[in-house]
């Protein structure tokens, strides 16, 4: 139970819990509290509206983690995953053995993740990153992975020391270290049955 407390706190919903046992509390209004709509007046929108739109954002939808371990900090405001850990939101994937998540000053969202080890990350649009270590920063839907990092798609490849990607601007810079320069290998698009025309057909999942 420990650990599915931790987890509903880590991912929000706690707050949305006790938001609505608050709201089960309180009287109804009464029938003449409701304002009346005139004739050939429009119709307000629906309250939820706006948190509808939300939930089809990327940044808004479910996170969920499998792992050997979990440890809750809440004096931190710091959740760690051990040992074999998945962490999945819509179609993007990341693998790492050990995934530290540290909460903002409210503890009901992420602010940032720290993963070590085997890290593994693929993105929705079948982009792969592997590095030593990576760090998410939430508020700047930021990505950084550190230490032999390499991305690739298809055969388009690019490594170097440090890789930074900008998820909500479709951009990325790479640094080289001290010992290796950045390098990439680009093909050219290739057209017709057998070239993978995105005109062809739909896009099959990610490997």
């Amino acid at each position: 139970m420990a650990a599915l407390g931790a987890c509903l706190v880590l991912f929000g919903l706690l707050p949305a819990l006790g938001e609505a046992q608050s709201s089960q509390g309180r009287r109804r209004p009464t029938q003449s509290a409701t304002p009346r709509q005139t004739p050939g007046e429009a119709k307000p929108a629906p309250a939820d509206a706006p948190s509808a739109k939300r939930r089809g954002d990327d940044k808004s939808a479910p996170v969920t983690v499998d792992a050997d371990r979990l440890e809750s900090m809440q004096k931190e405001g710091l959740v760690i995953f051990t040992g074999s850990v998945i962490a999945r939101q819509n179609t993007a994937t990341q693998y790492a053995d050990r995934m530290e998540v540290y909460l903002d000053a409210s503890g009901d969202r992420i602010a940032r993740t720290v993963s070590t080890g085997s890290v593994r990350i693929i993105t929705k649009d079948c982009r792969t990153g592997t590095a030593k270590r990576a760090e998410y920063y939430d508020a700047e839907q930021r990505v950084v992975l550190i230490g032999d990092a390499r991305v690739w798609q298809e055969e388009n490849v690019v490594t170097g020391e440090r890789i930074t990607i900008f998820l909500a601007e479709d951009r990325s810079v790479v640094e080289g270290g001290k010992q290796e320069r950045v390098k990439a290998v680009f093909y050219p698009k290739r057209e017709g049955p057998q070239g993978g025309d995105a005109k062809a057909g739909p896009r099959a999942a990610c490997p």
